[in-house]
């Protein structure tokens, strides 16, 4: 059986805390009317639907269910130029966003970095190398 991909689902310790971080990005989350402390959504250009859920709300979902010691999702943002990521990279660590991989010229052609939101998730940066 194959389904479609709709959603992505990001746990987070602090809902507040994870839409003030990914609005730097453009992105705007609205919390659930029902669940407004622990449940924000956000469409996305592409079709998809990006949503938050509080570690809290993620255990009472998810039978057996804790919060990973380190995050293991990464959301990946691409960008115009080189430039621009190193511009984001240094105004979000400039910030205080915890940065996990400062930008570099990655050998498979894109200026990458890395930092994490609020909850240890990885957040990517990056944008093709001109070609030489």
């Amino acid at each position: 059986m194959q389904g479609t991909v709709k959603a992505i689902d990001i746990a987070v310790s602090d809902l507040g805390a994870a839409i003030e971080f990914y609005r730097r990005f453009g992105l705007e989350f609205v919390r659930d009317a029902y669940m407004p402390d622990d449940h924000a959504g956000c469409d996305l250009p592409n079709g998809l639907h990006l949503m938050l859920d509080t570690d809290d709300l993620r255990s009472k979902v998810t039978a057996n269910w804790t919060p990973p010691a380190v995050g293991r999702t990464f959301l990946t943002f691409e960008y115009a130029s080189p430039d621009e990521v190193d511009k984001t990279y240094a105004e979000l660590v400039g910030a205080g966003v915890r940065g996990l991989q400062e930008p570099y010229d990655a050998p498979w052609g894109m200026r990458y970095a890395t930092v994490a939101d609020p909850s240890g998730n990885g957040v990517d940066l990056y944008a093709s190398l001109p070609a030489s």
